[in-house]
């Protein structure tokens, strides 16, 4: 009784997954993730535990930059879809080209093992670099601290001399965060990505220089929101950050700006160095790179070194 009972409730249950229709093929991510680390274990996979919840669901590659605290290994057990790329000393930021080649989504995000991205931004940011031909990257607006305070920067970029230009979605910036940052993976690419010569710290102005020098849109776009919960709080910068950051503005002018202001910089950071042994410092770093800079130099257009100007001259302190 109870089988055949049973029997024709089973054959409904064929017909109707029968008439049932196919569950759709799930669309190609369009936004991949790289994330670059180096000896902070804990804090990538925190990251990549924030990554794997967002909606979008992202392809990630994670390059580790030499570790020696057993960051890959952790990566691949933890998370086994991510990509793991590793390297044997420390690239610095170019480890985020290498990320960015390792992936085939046509649009790429970038994170550090201590900041990701708010649920939808992702999908908002390729919206955007859809509707935008011309648009090569996003500056995105960053949420600091657990208490996600607003980074000064966004006010800054918000606020850029440059204007916005008609086919953009935002005003155009000269400047971002690598880690708040979206790009277009082809323009990124053909514009060589995160420089070699600089490795870390003010990386970030000459790949915008970079892209602006090709026609790309680089522009800020506070719909799209990174988080950063950096390690070192209260406004303090990671030891030497100041001393690389002053270096590779000076690298910058040397690889992309005027003979005479690459010059006149050079003059104000060796008088700085009288009494700044930072400033020293930076100075010595930067006559040690030097031919490396000059092998690479390509002077802007005038126009590209018309809206440097305009930027420097809107930057608060100068």
């Amino acid at each position: 009784m109870t089988g055949r009972a049973e029997e024709p409730r089973a054959a409904d249950s064929a017909a109707e997954a029968r008439r049932r229709p196919a569950a759709r093929p799930r669309p190609a991510p369009r936004v991949g993730v790289v994330v670059i680390t180096r000896n902070r274990r804990s804090g990538v996979l925190h990251t990549l535990d924030r990554l794997a919840r967002l909606p979008e669901a992202p392809p990630v590659a994670v390059v580790d930059n030499g570790s020696a605290d057993g960051t890959a290994a952790a990566v691949r057990d933890r998370h086994p879809a991510v990509t793991v790329l590793t390297a044997d000393r420390n690239l610095g930021a170019v480890g985020r080209n290498l990320g960015a080649a390792a992936l085939t989504t046509p649009y790429i995000a970038f994170s550090d093992d201590d900041s990701w991205w708010e649920p939808g931004s992702l999908a908002r940011a390729a919206d955007l670099l859809d509707a935008h031909p011309r648009l090569g990257l996003i500056a995105a607006a960053t949420r600091v601290g657990p208490a996600g305070l607003p980074d000064p920067l966004n006010a800054v970029l918000a606020a850029s001399p440059l204007g916005r230009e008609p086919d953009l979605p935002g005003p155009s910036v000269l400047g971002f965060l690598a880690c708040a940052a979206v790009v277009r993976r082809t323009a990124f690419l053909a514009a060589g990505g995160f420089h070699p010569v600089l490795h870390f710290g003010a990386e970030e102005a000459l790949l915008a220089i970079d892209l602006t020098t090709r026609r790309w849109g680089v522009v800020h776009c506070p719909e799209v929101v990174a988080r950063h919960l950096p390690e070192h709080q209260h406004g303090a910068p990671r030891p030497g950050r100041l001393r690389r950051v002053r270096r590779n503005t000076l690298l910058t002018a040397w690889l992309r700006r005027p003979l005479r202001h690459a010059l006149r910089a050079t003059a104000r950071l060796a008088l700085d160095g009288r009494t700044d042994p930072q400033a020293r410092a930076a100075l010595a770093e930067t006559l040690r790179l030097l031919p490396a800079a000059l092998a690479r130099r390509r002077p802007v257009p005038r126009g590209v070194e018309r809206r440097i100007r305009a930027v420097e001259a809107a930057s608060p302190g100068r």
